[in-house]
């Protein structure tokens, strides 16, 4: 675990100055502008009378008082109490430059104009001009020099509010040019320039900003004090994207994107389309066109129900099924506020406005519910994405999360075969592949239930499975809670600095379960391709590094956000798997592999289920997981700790807690499949 290292903090009156608010650092400002202006007046007339002294006349007084007043006030309209001290770059430097000369036209032209004979030699003009210029970009420069090097890391990139952040724009093509002219009308940037691979661009001015090559990057960096990188690369390979996002991790810079060109609907970028860099951005795995066919199949003209449809698979199946012509689709959850919110999304697309989405509140395990759902709309696809997911909630809770994993869909299965689903499609996870946790032996035990049915009726109704690892930014996903870590200052938690995951894109994995299932016939365990995993440590680093701050760590003690491991969870892996075993055959996509696994017959299935049944009417953890693990091929409980989980709080429950010796007990399961869980919504599912 890396150490934590106070910094020593600027003293006195500089930290003063520093931590004052805004308001108060431009009344300052303003006053060093009145009295600098007022000395580069005095100046010139000294210069051009060559004396020190001149006449104290009134019209001189009035003379010495209107200049700097009309030079503070063009300074703030110009917006010059906007730009941070600390960084004046070549941009602040031109808006000062700019901000005297307008300030001095309209001096020398008032004073003209009073036609005071004498009063205002025209060399004046100049002098007071040049000094202006001068005494005012000076005090900035020394003000920035003196306080920049004097303040500690972190604070040195923090803004004070108001104060424009200086940023370049990696790539200088019609998105990035669109960028800067959206950033120009915003008070919130100071644009330094573009940076481009393409040589032809190079010194170039484009949009009123210069073009630099990429090697120029650090010094940009360094000299211009830039604190964010935008990148304006709607078209470029996802490989070519990570590689420059990879460079950039080299500068202290807050690095952002913007989407997909297609994406941007509109044609215009606007200072809103940009976003932080996600970890899809990190992975530069190349996306593969969907097969059209292989997405309509099970689809087109077809009512399909999507189950856990508010989740973060369900949601984006439901989007990507609304595009494929299906005759209706069913929404089912248990989340009241997660299926609203997807059902209103989806009532603004072609197929909601024809009435053709159906939102239905209520749980899997309700057989009558769902029967009654299956048979009024005719169901012909089932995608069933409703499950528990998080590994620690389910170890510390397993008969809820064994009722919805294993027997809810047990049930559910039995009912879409009796009602005639044509095609019943379980999303699965790479958990299920020797498990470690009670959660990823409740979806091995659906994906077995559903290898069952279809050996035992073959053509009857096709099920099918379909196992991957990790979405990004899912609920719960590592990657949102680094973000919202690193935000707050961190630290940044990781259970084990060698744990690694398999990652893929939400929309990604959305797209290919919907074609693996069309390629079914039934039984087959299909599995996602999901590249190289992904070690979390790393992730984190890179996470950190990119959003502008350093790891603190022995190496780095004064760096910004410090990551703490804290163990491994219960149940938890250090690394995942996809396959049970290494016989894996290709398909007719690329990113689908066929997996030939093991399964137990209908007979040895039930009994297997009937013993947990038995077993879960105690409560004992160390019990049920004894049962799964003589049924499971592989399953090895770690860092489950403790002999009862459920069983201790049900200890002194209320009355609508089970006992553990009652067979009337309102959580006991029946044996009969179809019965089996008709009051599972006490559960839950999402």
């Amino acid at each position: 675990m890396a150490k934590t290292n106070a910094r020593p903090a600027p003293a006195g009156w500089r930290q003063r100055l520093l931590e004052l608010p805004r308001g108060p650092k431009r009344a300052l400002l303003i006053i060093n502008d009145f009295l600098l202006l007022s000395l580069a007046l005095w100046a010139g007339f000294s210069l051009r009378l060559s004396t020190f002294y001149v006449p104290p006349t009134v019209e001189f007084a009035l003379l010495l008082g209107a200049a700097p007043l009309i030079g503070v006030i063009t300074f703030n309209t110009l917006g010059l109490y906007r730009l941070v001290t600390r960084y004046i770059g070549p941009a602040g430097a031109r808006r000062i430059i700019l901000a005297v000369g307008l300030a001095v036209t309209i001096w020398a032209l008032l004073v003209l104009l009073a036609a005071i004979p004498g009063l205002l030699p025209r060399s004046t003009i100049i002098m007071y001009g040049i000094f202006s210029m001068v005494l005012v970009w000076g005090s900035r420069q020394l003000a920035g020099w003196f306080l920049r090097d004097l303040l500690p890391a972190d604070l040195s990139r923090l803004h004070t509010d108001g104060a424009p952040t200086t940023a370049v724009i990696y790539g200088a093509g019609r998105t990035g040019v669109q960028l800067a002219e959206a950033l120009k009308a915003s008070p919130d940037y100071e644009l330094i320039g573009f940076i481009d691979e393409d040589p032809s661009l190079w010194g170039q001015n484009l949009a009123g900003l210069k073009v630099y090559r990429p090697h120029k990057i650090a010094k940009l960096v360094r000299r211009n004090h830039v604190e964010e990188v935008l990148l304006a690369l709607p078209n470029v390979s996802r490989r070519r994207r990570r590689t420059i996002i990879r460079r950039l991790e080299a500068f202290r810079v807050v690095v952002k994107t913007l989407p997909a060109m297609l994406d941007i609907a509109t044609g215009r970028v606007a200072v809103s389309d940009l976003r932080h860099i996600d970890a899809d951005d990190l992975l530069g795995r190349e996306p593969i066109p969907p097969n059209e066919r292989l997405m309509r199949r099970a689809v087109a003209g077809k009512v399909v129900m999507v189950t856990g449809a508010g989740g973060s698979i369900g949601s984006e199946l439901t989007r990507q099924l609304v595009g494929l012509g299906p005759e209706k689709l069913i929404l089912f959850d248990i989340s009241e506020a997660a299926l609203y919110t997807i059902e209103q999304e989806l009532l603004a697309s072609s197929l909601g406005r024809e009435g053709r989405v159906v939102a239905v509140l209520g749980s899997v395990g309700d057989c009558d519910l769902v029967a009654r759902t299956i048979e009024v709309h005719g169901v012909a696809t089932v995608y069933h994405a409703a499950a528990y997911k998080h590994v620690p909630m389910v170890e510390l809770n397993p008969i809820a999360g064994l009722r919805n994993n294993t027997f809810a869909t047990r049930a559910f299965a039995n009912v879409a075969r009796s009602c005639g689903v044509e095609r019943f499609v379980l999303v699965s996870t790479d958990k299920a592949v020797r498990p470690t946790s009670v959660m990823g032996a409740s979806k091995r035990l659906a994906e077995l239930v559903l290898q069952a049915l279809a050996a035992e009726e073959p053509g009857d109704c096709i099920f099918t499975m379909v196992r991957f690892g990790n979405v990004l930014d899912s609920s719960g996903s590592v990657v949102g809670r680094f973000r919202k870590q690193i935000a707050q200052g961190g630290p940044v938690t990781v259970t084990h600095p060698e744990i690694t995951r398999y990652f893929m894109s939400i929309p990604d994995a959305a797209q290919l379960v919907i074609q693996a299932g069309a390629m079914a016939k039934g039984g087959e365990v299909f599995v996602l391709d999901m590249g190289k995993p992904v070690k979390i440590d790393d992730l984190a680093r890179s996470m950190i590094r990119l959003m502008g701050r350093e790891v603190r760590d022995e190496d780095n003690p004064n760096g910004d956000i410090e990551i703490v491991y804290t163990g491994l969870r219960r149940g938890e892996k250090l690394y995942e798997e996809l396959l049970i075993g290494e016989d894996a055959q290709e398909t007719s996509h690329p990113r689908i592999l066929q997996s030939n696994e093991p399964l137990l017959s209908r007979q040895q299935l039930d009994d297997a289920l009937s013993r947990l049944e038995e077993t879960m009417k105690t409560g004992e953890a160390a019990s049920i997981r004894a049962v799964l693990a003589e049924t499971i091929d592989g399953y090895r409980p770690e860092n489950g700790g403790g002999a009862t989980v459920e069983a201790k709080w049900l200890e002194g429950a209320p009355e609508w807690a089970p006992a553990a010796s009652s067979s009337a007990s309102p959580m006991r399961a029946p044996s009969n499949g179809a019965e089996a869980f008709g009051a599972i919504g006490r559960e839950g599912i999402k």
